[in-house]
């Protein structure tokens, strides 16, 4: 059986992978709004945000990943909402395949697009002075983070994916992502907030990641915000990997 389900999930994750290869341009435009955030933060409010002892760029950079990652899960929802509308699962259900290996095929080609833009962001963020001492295993804890965290929102992004109604609905779920690490430690200390927002902003998800990654990337001691973030993250991707599959499950079953 998990022959089957791996076999089927390699072949239709190839299908998958060619789409993005013959429209790389979607990959360069996910990386690129983040790069030009990226720019905005560092050269043009740069001076006027207190990040202490930390260069802009690093501080930056942990909130800039996550907004990546966010823009590029959006893509993730497009293209399941384009298979579902063409047919194309209807064609699948016919054929002796693991019916979960397309949504699987889905998902890895998310974690491959935006592995490519996370590096891309990476590289920019190196030409712009961002420098870190972390060792090897400190940057596979920051990957695995940000692995983690894509899972999730992949996850998350496969149940507009399928359940929208129009294009734009498919898409419109990450603008909520994009924005919630501006409401966050990302960018500015949550201390200089309002009360209410300071309260949201230091109880949601991406403060927990950011300052995780951040604490890693500048060799600090990490406390209490990496179980937090690894609790978020893991919660998230069981809540959501449950949800598409009741929502799958629904779809092929009509």
């Amino acid at each position: 059986m998990s022959r089957h389900f791996f076999g089927d999930t390699t072949v239709l994750l190839g299908r998958s992978m060619k789409h993005v290869t013959r429209s790389a341009d979607t990959v360069i435009t996910t990386a690129m709004m983040p790069v030009a955030m990226m720019l905005m933060f560092v050269y043009v409010f740069g001076g006027a945000i207190d990040t202490g002892a930390v260069s802009s760029v690093n501080y930056m950079l942990p909130g800039i990943l996550l907004i990546t990652i966010a823009s590029g899960v959006a893509y993730t929802a497009l293209r399941l909402f384009t298979d579902m509308k063409s047919g194309i699962f209807e064609r699948f259900q016919s054929l002796p395949i693991a019916r979960s290996g397309v949504l699987w095929a889905h998902v890895l080609t998310s974690l491959a697009a935006n592995l490519i833009s996370l590096v891309i962001v990476m590289g920019v963020a190196l030409l712009m002075g961002f420098r870190s001492s972390a060792g090897v295993l400190t940057w596979l804890a920051v990957g695995g983070i940000l692995l983690l965290f894509t899972l999730a929102l992949t996850w998350l992004a496969v149940i507009p994916g399928l359940s929208a109604k129009s294009v734009d609905g498919a898409s419109a779920f990450s603008y909520p992502l994009i924005f919630l690490p501006f409401l966050s430690s990302a960018f500015v200390p949550t201390g200089t907030m309002p009360g209410p927002v300071r309260a949201f902003a230091e109880n949601q998800p991406v403060t927990s990641i950011v300052n995780a990654i951040r604490d890693l990337f500048t060799q600090q001691p990490v406390g209490v915000d990496l179980w937090i973030a690894l609790a978020w993250c893991s919660g998230l991707l069981v809540v959501a990997y449950v949800f598409a599959m009741i929502t799958y499950g629904r779809r092929i079953s009509r």
